[in-house]
């Protein structure tokens, strides 16, 4: 049984990935077992190129930054298990006993993070119910989004990156995987409000 099953390796997967990992040494995160599945295929940052993106050199390719990442989870929290080639066909359950099947393997997982693009038609069978017309992309693209309140789908069911509604924006989708990340750790300290920071000197 995983703790958390991230689904999707583009950039707020990834990033939700890897505060969840970077809180390794806290008490009340030692024992989770944290996955990603990192089907990728498909992502939008396969052509990208970025000019306007905070910390990143101008004219990065996004298919760079797709591996790199990768490479920066593995590196710095080899915990963090990374499930390679499989792309997801349900998620089915309850918060704390979902059962998530993809076209290889099944896995358990007690919270969800689905952290796909927000392309039409949407594959997951299971979150049909939450499917809505995307709110800030224009409607002639005819992108989707998952309903949520600040991320949450359905208990123990998050979304981030433009499938929570965000707009198509790098560094956007990167906070929205934080975002999702803290709450989760936030959830796991009995409540309090959690962040991971590091700094010189610790």
């Amino acid at each position: 049984m995983l703790d958390v099953l991230v689904i999707g390796a583009g950039v707020s997967g990834v990033s939700c990935a890897l505060i969840l990992g970077s809180a390794q040494n806290k008490p009340f995160a030692t024992d989770k077992k944290i996955a990603l599945i990192a089907h990728q295929k498909a992502s939008s940052l396969q052509n990208a190129v970025f000019n306007n993106a905070y910390g990143i050199s101008a004219g990065k390719l996004g298919s760079e930054l797709l591996d790199e990442s990768l490479e920066h989870l593995t590196h710095s929290y080899p915990h963090v298990q990374q499930i390679q080639g499989e792309k997801v066909i349900s998620v089915l359950g309850e918060a704390g006993n979902f059962t998530i099947t993809t076209n290889k393997s099944i896995y358990q997982a007690k919270i969800v993070v689905i952290a796909i693009g927000a392309g039409n038609p949407f594959t997951i069978e299971g979150l049909e119910r939450f499917i809505e017309p995307h709110q800030k992309i224009p409607a002639i693209k005819n992108r989707i989004q998952l309903k949520n309140t600040d991320h949450l789908v359905t208990e123990g069911i998050y979304v981030a990156g433009v499938l929570a509604g965000h707009r198509s924006q790098l560094s956007i989708a990167a906070g929205s995987g934080a975002a999702v990340a803290t709450d989760i750790l936030t959830l796991w300290n009995e409540g309090n409000h959690t962040m991971v920071h590091d700094a010189l000197g610790k």
